[in-house]
């Protein structure tokens, strides 16, 4: 493989007060800045032309499509601008900025390794979204038959772009709230390589979370199901095998 070139790969949809400061901090770490506005109003478009002027690359998608539509299309402009990777970050700020270095930390050394941020949340998280992700977590061990993701919803994670645009073009893996989960246990699925990586959360008081409860919800647990129906009937000879095979590696050793 070619000598590693990342970018930062932001989503955007109507996060005006804090995609600048975003920006600015995954440019200090030498990362050029894909944005893809999501379909923002008037006002958000506005600061996106503005740091498109700066230099950062922006593509605009016309109408709000979802999370993972977005980020798909970065994907493939990413791929088609020449980078070998790509740091997903959220719009929001909610994450640290001084650990995505771990993000990028040994990429010439594993460039096909898919890095999942799991967050660490101080006293600010609302004790309802924090347990309820564990809905989520259960569902991908049990659908993996791995704990080998620790956390499939944060949004930080290091992409290996052209294998991923490979999956993807499989496997849509859904427009929006679902993409972060599902692409996750594809990749699993796949044999593809993984690596945990925490990064730290804090929830501001007038954070714009874009979750809509009810659809979403829906959409989530319907992405569940269809998995679990997957796994059962395609891939769980395969699965107990690798998972035998690990165990047995374990005792080995």
């Amino acid at each position: 493989m070619n000598e590693p070139r990342p970018c930062a790969l932001v989503p955007v949809y109507d996060h005006s007060a804090t995609i600048g400061s975003v920006c600015a901090e995954v440019s200090a770490l030498g990362l050029p800045v894909i944005l893809v506005d999501d379909g923002s109003h008037a006002e958000c478009a506005a600061v996106l032309d503005r740091l498109a002027a700066k230099g950062h690359h922006m593509l605009r998608l016309d109408t709000n499509c979802g999370k993972g539509a977005a980020v798909r299309a970065g994907l493939e402009d990413a791929q088609r601008l020449g980078y070998t990777h790509a740091l997903q970050v959220d719009a929001d700020g909610q994450h640290a900025s001084e650990d995505l270095p771990g993000f990028l930390a040994g990429l010439g050394d594993t460039p096909e390794t898919l890095v999942v941020g799991y967050p660490c949340y101080d006293a600010s998280v609302p004790r309802a979204r924090l347990y309820g992700r564990y809905a989520t977590h259960v569902w991908v061990w049990i659908n993996t038959l791995s704990g080998e993701i620790r956390d499939s919803m944060c949004g930080v994670r290091l992409y290996p772009v052209e294998s991923l645009n490979r999956l993807l073009a499989r496997h849509s893996c859904g427009d929006r709230m679902t993409f972060d989960t599902e692409v996750l246990v594809r990749w699993h699925w796949a044999g593809g390589t993984l690596r945990n990586q925490p990064v730290r959360v804090h929830y501001p008081r007038d954070g714009v979370s874009h979750f809509a409860l009810w659809r979403d919800n829906r959409q989530i647990s319907a992405m569940h199901a269809r998995l679990f129906c997957g796994m059962l009937l395609l891939r769980l000879p395969r699965l107990l095998a690798r998972r035998w095979r690990k165990l047995a590696g374990k005792a080995k050793s």
